[in-house]
């Protein structure tokens, strides 16, 4: 069997975040879905961006944002994505090496640029997110490295990258390496609308692809159509061997081997932006479970990481986590 080389290996959208504040008229104004993700075209953004207030650009993407929180924890990361070879593509791809994340990426020559998702958050830190995926949506099978996957404690993939055919099959051929490899295979629902997409075909992922599974509170509920968080859980224990569900200041739910811990959010002075939060939940978590640490541990590393990331703009720590989980003796 192959050695771990890597803790986690993960597989999204390779995306640049625009954050720029606004009020609620301001999304009716324009369209914008409250508190969801809309994929748009190249024609969309350029309007919206044309429209936004002075904006913060960093490199961002889910599962990207989740492998930048792993590595600040101090551990092993893997990312594919795609990105065209242009400015934010050079951003994108200095950025995550710098954390010293391997980015194997062949960036393209031609066609859509890089992808960026332009964020508007709200007074009540409600992020709102219009994504133009670019050349992120070009990902295919032959982007996925079989060295790295096998090398990988844990394959996860972020359930934005759905939405693409291409990008399916870059899963399912990673997924299919991992179990062959012995390894775990993880998935992140990412948005309730995008569950509402793909309700049939995530439900036959986590009952037969997907070891761990990520989920916020709405979610999960939009995966087993119900209203009630309590039967949402009984049906995941079914089809998971894990899962570690959020629910924002409830804190979260933790399923392992049909066991339930539940724990409690992580306290924060203020709450600035939500972007991220359930990126570096799933950080802190997959940090803890590639270590072997107990599944209440590994659901107070998420509270922390989550915590920290929705304390200031953007969707990346800005502090170690490594050293913040020392300060908290969850090191």
């Amino acid at each position: 069997m192959t050695d771990i080389k890597y803790d986690v290996a993960g597989i999204g959208n390779a995306l640049v975040d625009v954050i720029a504040n606004a009020d609620d008229k301001f999304l009716i104004a324009n369209g914008i879905e409250k508190g969801g993700m809309t994929l748009i075209d190249d024609a969309r953004a350029d309007e919206l961006y044309g429209k936004m207030s002075a904006a913060v650009e960093m490199s961002g993407g889910s599962c990207a944002n989740t492998i930048a929180g792993l590595a600040s924890l101090g551990g092993k990361g893997a990312f594919f994505g795609k990105v065209k070879q242009d400015q934010l593509g050079e951003v994108f791809t200095h950025d995550i090496r710098s954390l010293g994340v391997h980015f194997p990426a062949s960036p393209s020559q031609e066609g859509a640029p890089t992808g960026r998702c332009l964020i508007i958050v709200t007074p009540d830190a409600q992020r709102s997110m219009s994504t133009y995926l670019g050349a992120a949506q070009k990902l295919t099978p032959d982007d996925i490295d079989e060295d790295t996957i096998r090398a990988a404690a844990v394959t996860y993939m972020e359930g934005y990258l759905w939405d693409e055919p291409g990008a399916k099959d870059a899963f399912l051929k990673a997924a299919k390496i991992a179990h062959e490899a012995g390894r775990l295979v993880s998935l992140t629902l990412s948005d309730s609308f995008c569950v509402h997409r793909y309700r049939d075909e995530f439900r036959r992922l986590a009952r037969e692809e997907v070891d761990l599974l990520f989920a916020n509170e709405a979610e999960i509920l939009s995966l087993y159509q119900t209203d009630v968080f309590d039967e949402a859980l009984q049906q995941v224990r079914k089809d998971c061997k894990y899962a570690a569900l959020t629910r924002s200041e409830q804190g979260s739910v933790i399923v392992a081997n049909g066991d339930v811990h539940v724990v409690g959010a992580e306290r924060i002075e203020k709450v600035v932006d939500t972007t991220g939060a359930g990126d570096l939940f799933a950080a802190g978590f997959l940090y803890g479970f590639t270590r072997g640490r107990d599944p209440a541990t590994c659901g107070r590393l998420g509270a922390m990481a989550a915590g920290e990331v929705i304390s200031h703009y953007g969707p990346r720590p800005q502090v170690s986590l490594a050293e913040l989980a020392k300060a908290k003796g969850l090191a």
